[in-house]
Formats: structure tokens, sequence, C-alpha cells
């Protein structure tokens, strides 16, 4: 009982403050980032390239926050390997935008060094969450060691 109040105020602690991670503000202002970019793009890509690029953009802090209000830091843990999945995405679909003539060279590679930061600190924050997992498990089993049995005499 003990150990599901724990985790209770831990969840709490952890939805309190996803906003105020870096991570979190980095991956936000390049939301903001490639919705302006996507602006100019060719009439022809509102259906294809934009919507994908604004999708896996937005999905980076979604999952960060989705992952945050879960129970507990495992499941929260995969919503941050998903965010880090959306990175690799909006990576390759910004070189691609590159490669088609929608971004310049130097936009490029602005966006592309921010996303390996952003990935950088995705990894980061999933080692957290696995040793603060880890450090949970210890605790139950420090809790919950059984009593030597006592022998009838």
């Amino acid at each position: 009982m003990v150990i599901v109040i724990v985790e209770r105020k831990e969840r709490l602690v952890m939805a309190k403050d996803v906003k105020e991670l870096e991570v979190f503000k980095s991956a936000h202002s390049l939301v903001l980032r490639i919705y302006k970019l996507t602006e100019n793009f060719p009439q022809d890509e509102r259906f294809g390239l934009v919507p994908q690029m604004r999708r896996s953009a937005y999905s980076i802090p979604m999952n960060l926050i989705e992952g945050s209000n879960r129970l507990n830091t495992k499941e929260y843990r995969r919503f941050v390997g998903i965010a880090k999945g959306s990175a690799g995405e909006i990576s390759y679909q910004v070189m691609l935008a590159k490669d088609l003539g929608y971004v310049p060279e130097e936009v490029y590679s602005e966006l592309k060094n921010k996303y390996e930061i952003v990935i950088k600190m995705l990894s980061n924050l999933a080692k957290s969450l696995a040793k603060k997992d880890q450090q949970i498990i210890d605790h139950q089993h420090h809790h919950h060691t059984p009593s030597p049995t006592k022998k009838n005499t």
C-alpha cells in the first residue's frame, strides 16, 4: 500500500514538471519553427509532406505530456521512446524537404543539429526514468523481504 502512494506522488511530480524540462521546451519551440517553415511549402505538399512534418514535430512534446501523465515510469519511458522515434522521423523529413528544394541548406543544418540535441535529451530522459524504475523495484524488494518463519518447538 505504501508503494502505491510513493508511485502516485512520483506521478504527480512527473506530470507537473514535464513542461519545465529542457527537452520539452526545445521540442515545443521546434514545433513552432516547423509550422512556420512549412507555411511556405508548395501547395501540392499541403496533403503530403506538410502534415507529416507537423505531426512528427508535435508528436514529440505530445508524447512527453502523455507519458508523464501515465501511471508509472515504465509507461512514461515507453512514450519517451515514441517521442524519440518522431524526432528521428522529423530529422529525415527536414532532410527530404531540403533535397526537394523547400528548405535552404543553412536552415536544414540548424534544424538537424537541434533535433540531434533533442534526441540526446530524450535518451537521457529515458535513462533517468529507467534509473527511477530500478530504484522503485529496489525499494519494493527492500521493504518486502519475507520475515524468517518461526519454528514450532
